[in-house]
């Protein structure tokens, strides 16, 4: 977990979601206006940011824990029955992430999911972050199909806007604190761990 990391830094962990809104923002920042920096650097930036905001300085060595630390997260406890539900299904799963390719293969590996997903996708080749919709059509590109051929499964309310404006379909994760935006229509499913959300993917291919 991150949380830790950042108690022990700034005395806080509720710094985590400051950090978090802060990335988030300019995530989009380079998306619209530019220039385009890969998420590392921005996470780092947004890190020294929220550090002189706060007049803490922060160290080098504890910046890059935290960067580390992000590779490193577990899994939740029903991920794994939740991805090998939908793999004995028959689906196809890839990964898309606002990190790099080497970051989110590090975290899949670390996390033990490498066998449930074909293929990891980067928002890298694009230079746009998620939920530019870019980034979704360069998967089904990559993919061979089309992007309505796509389900977007997150826990971000920001990602299923965006898968769904591309074109896909989408499933939230309606985790403790986690939200959908009120003023877009919502996706077809919505689960509160992964399982459910899985259980209720599976249905949807059956009728």
């Amino acid at each position: 977990m991150l949380s830790p990391h950042f108690e022990r830094i700034f005395g806080d962990k509720s710094v985590l979601r400051e950090w978090f809104s802060l990335l988030l923002l300019h995530f989009e920042v380079a998306t619209l206006a530019g220039p385009y920096f890969d998420f590392g650097m921005l996470a780092g930036a947004a890190l020294a940011m929220v550090a002189a905001s706060r007049s803490h300085p922060i160290e080098e060595m504890e910046r890059q824990e935290v960067l580390d630390a992000m590779v490193h997260l577990p899994p939740h406890p029903e991920v794994i029955d939740g991805l090998d539900a939908l793999q004995h299904a028959g689906f196809r799963m890839v990964t898309l992430t606002n990190s790099s390719l080497k970051a989110i293969e590090q975290q899949i590996r670390n996390a033990g999911l490498t066998s449930f997903f074909e293929r990891n996708f980067s928002v890298d080749p694009v230079r746009r972050y998620k939920p530019a919709p870019e980034t979704c059509q360069m998967v089904a590109a990559q993919l061979g199909v089309e992007t309505s051929q796509l389900r977007m499964v997150a826990a971000h309310a920001w990602d299923i806007v965006g898968a769904m404006r591309a074109g896909c379909s989408a499933a939230f994760v309606e985790r403790p604190g986690k939200t959908l935006i009120p003023l877009v229509e919502p996706p077809d499913v919505i689960g509160h761990d992964l399982l459910e959300v899985a259980e209720q993917v599976i249905q949807h291919e059956i009728r």
